[in-house]
């Protein structure tokens, strides 16, 4: 019989501790999660054969494009 009350009384503890774990969980919601980073095309600067995103690329006037003015008029 007192196994029975034994484990009534840790079976009570045991609800009432997840029951505070849930409520004090659910105060703060979470964060929103960030969105993945968006795919870009990446070029080569055919001078250093650096590679960066084409928006920040600069275009030269043969259609290739360059990591900075610098390379751009380079020979």
């Amino acid at each position: 019989m007192k196994y029975i009350v034994l484990f009534g009384v840790l079976l009570v503890v045991y609800l009432v501790w997840r029951h505070q774990r849930r409520t004090e969980g659910s105060g703060t919601p979470p964060a929103p999660a960030q969105p993945a980073a968006l795919a870009q095309d990446m070029v080569r600067c055919p001078v250093c054969a650096l590679h960066l995103p084409r928006a920040e690329a600069v275009a030269g006037g043969d259609g290739r494009f360059y990591c900075s003015p610098e390379h751009r008029v380079a020979p």
